[in-house]
């Protein structure tokens, strides 16, 4: 799954979506894909990702207790 990151815009594919889709997870393992090819894959916080669409993620994506406000 690509996402996108905030600050850049570069595109990040997200090596395990089942970290990205735990709101008791904060970070995630990628890959950015920037210049020609893949770069090592590092850690990316959630706060710093969002769709390529530039839509932040959903907030039982990020927040364990979304149920609990509003």
């Amino acid at each position: 799954m690509f996402m996108a990151e905030k600050s850049t815009g570069h595109l990040i594919e997200i090596a395990d979506t089942h970290a990205l889709f735990d709101p008791h997870v904060s970070r995630v393992k990628g890959c950015m894909h920037y210049g020609e090819e893949a770069q090592d894959p590092e850690f990316f916080d959630k706060s710093g990702l969002v769709f390529a669409s530039g839509e932040t993620l959903p907030l039982c994506w990020t927040d364990p207790y979304y149920r609990r406000k509003g």
